[in-house]
């Protein structure tokens, strides 16, 4: 999910990281958060500017990379970031900039993760984890009763948890879900199929079908859809009840 970075950002205190400092940085449209043993800022700068060059370089050559809505051929010239993005089209069935807050979380986190054993990195709703213990991932969903009430039971090691809605934010979609979780071992992909999972969601009678849609495309670790008051979910992750403040 990409909201713009003037909303207030409530979501990004969804994981639970009491161990780790909290530090934001921000390049032109890139705003991220990002959660590790120290304040990494410097670092985490020059990551961004380095996941936005390959992708602006790229653009500049192949300029329906940041138009298309549907697949393109990948360029087997592209630079790393692109190439996941174009891989997560193919297997969302979506255009390759649905992938690029997944694909800039991942990229920021694993150039951090060699000077902090945990990183998690939030890019407008998108988050790539790589922790040593346990997290707890806030599932929000404005507009829902169901809001802030359940949590992804992340385990120690790498994953993404990448979140889309047809309710909140400013990102185009076609559907109506509070909220799209989706739980992978790449981000690109988490958030190219969360996506493409929301837009297939236009009532709550639908989550069903989206979410047998959104298991069987690739490596899905947990999916969970929530719209109105209907919360459906599947996967090996553990979603778990959040008491009320």
């Amino acid at each position: 999910m990409n909201t713009s970075r003037h909303e207030p950002r409530k979501y990004r205190r969804a994981v639970e990281a009491s161990d780790l400092v909290s530090f934001e940085v921000g390049v032109a449209e890139t705003d991220l958060m990002v959660l590790a043993r120290r304040a990494l800022r410097d670092e985490t700068r020059a990551a961004i500017r380095e996941a936005r060059r390959q992708i602006e370089s790229h653009a500049t050559l192949r300029p329906e990379f940041l138009s298309a809505r549907t697949p393109l051929s990948p360029d087997p010239h592209a630079p790393p970031v692109p190439a996941t993005m174009y891989q997560a089209a193919v297997l969302a069935d979506t255009g390759p900039m649905a992938a690029v807050a997944g694909a800039v979380a991942e990229f920021v986190a694993r150039e951090l993760a060699p000077l902090s054993a945990d990183a998690i990195v939030e890019n407008g709703g998108d988050l790539f984890i790589i922790s040593s213990q346990e997290r707890l991932v806030g599932v929000r969903a404005t507009g829902s009763a169901l809001d802030g009430k359940v949590a992804l039971v992340t385990p120690p090691g790498e994953i993404a948890a990448c979140t889309s809605s047809g309710t909140v934010g400013h990102s185009a979609s076609a559907g109506r879900a509070d909220a799209v979780v989706i739980a992978a071992d790449n981000g690109a992909f988490a958030d190219a199929l969360a996506t493409a999972t929301a837009n297939r969601v236009r009532s709550a009678n639908d989550v069903q079908q989206a979410l047998s849609w959104a298991r069987d495309r690739g490596e899905v670790r947990s999916v969970v859809i929530i719209c109105g008051d209907t919360l459906a979910a599947w996967g090996e992750l553990q979603l778990r009840p959040v008491a009320s403040e």
